[in-house]
């Protein structure tokens, strides 16, 4: 069995940044217009690309211009039910709580 080592989250965002200039590439955009097309300085765009860095609103720009928005929904899977009794529960959405208000 191959164990690999975990990989820093560094490392994860310069592989995100790879894939997402691969998809540019493949398109045959330059970086500016695909900077253009999410709606981003292309200052911005080029920081992201070389080092991996950008803030998730503008990730999820880029991921809708370049057609990967479906891999987002498979980031975090909801957990799988095992019983009917868990399978109600995950169906049920708490109403967020708060307390009453004071009159001053």
């Amino acid at each position: 069995m191959l164990l690999l080592a975990p990989r820093t989250v560094d490392e994860i965002a310069r592989g995100l940044a790879a894939r997402v200039k691969a998809l540019r590439l493949a398109r045959n955009w330059t970086q500016k217009e695909v900077a253009v097309r999410a709606g981003l300085k292309l200052d911005t765009y080029r920081v992201f690309e070389r080092t991996g860095r950008i803030s998730l609103e503008r990730l999820i720009r880029l991921a809708q211009v370049l057609d990967a928005i479906d891999g987002f929904d498979r980031l975090f899977p909801e957990p799988a039910a095992h019983s009917l009794d868990e399978f109600e529960k995950l169906g049920v959405r708490q109403k967020r709580k708060r307390a009453r208000r004071r009159d001053a």
